[in-house]
């Protein structure tokens, strides 16, 4: 396993996933306290990267499962997400926070919306990572695809680590609640605004 070829996937994976960084963050934030909060966080970062990479290894190959243009209409899950996150604190709001207290192991982020969103902002990373794959052979994309979910674990600590810090979760605390639904509907917008979604 060259060096060279450990230190080009993680670059590659660092310079495309920065923006995972204050998503994973907020995913955190929004489970404190619920438990398996965190191990869906996880899995679900790890399900939806999984997809990218697997799409852009099939694609790398000579398969296209997504045409280019549909790439943008992936905005539509977390600009849809954000929207229902925007939904539900409206309402909590409305009532005063007089929810009821959801059961033990509810609450917090759902596996499966974490994969979505994760799949749909790394949908231009598949674009990248194509023809890096396509011209590393078999043995340089093991070590490109190894190299990747290793650092996803490492992105998921560095998002938990962020979300716990007492001034940042503090904030989190107070705002997170108005800042996920913000910036998932900021990753949608923008997802389809480069991808030409809709003649933007």
């Amino acid at each position: 396993m060259s060096p060279g070829v450990i230190g080009q996937a993680a670059g590659l994976f660092a310079v495309t996933n920065v923006d995972d960084l204050v998503v994973l963050a907020l995913f955190f934030a929004q489970g404190a306290g619920r438990r398996g909060a965190v191990a869906r966080v996880v899995l679900g970062q790890y399900l939806g990267f999984a997809a990218i990479l697997a799409v852009a290894v099939a694609a790398a190959f000579g398969a296209t499962f997504l045409p280019g243009p549909a790439l943008a209409y992936l905005g539509l899950l977390p600009l849809a997400l954000g929207l229902k996150a925007a939904w539900q604190a409206w309402r909590q709001h409305r009532h005063g926070g007089e929810d009821e207290e959801p059961e033990a192991g509810q609450g917090g982020p759902e596996a499966a919306a974490v994969a979505a969103v994760t799949f749909a902002n790394g949908g231009d990373n598949i674009g990248v990572y194509v023809p890096v794959l396509a011209t590393a052979g078999a043995g340089g994309m093991s070590v490109y695809a190894a190299v990747f979910l290793v650092l996803v674990g490492v992105w998921c600590a560095a998002g938990h680590w962020f979300a716990t810090r007492p001034a940042v979760a503090g904030a989190l605390s107070r705002w997170g609640h108005v800042l996920l639904p913000l910036v998932l509907v900021a990753v949608g917008l923008l997802i389809l605004a480069e991808g030409g979604a809709f003649g933007l």
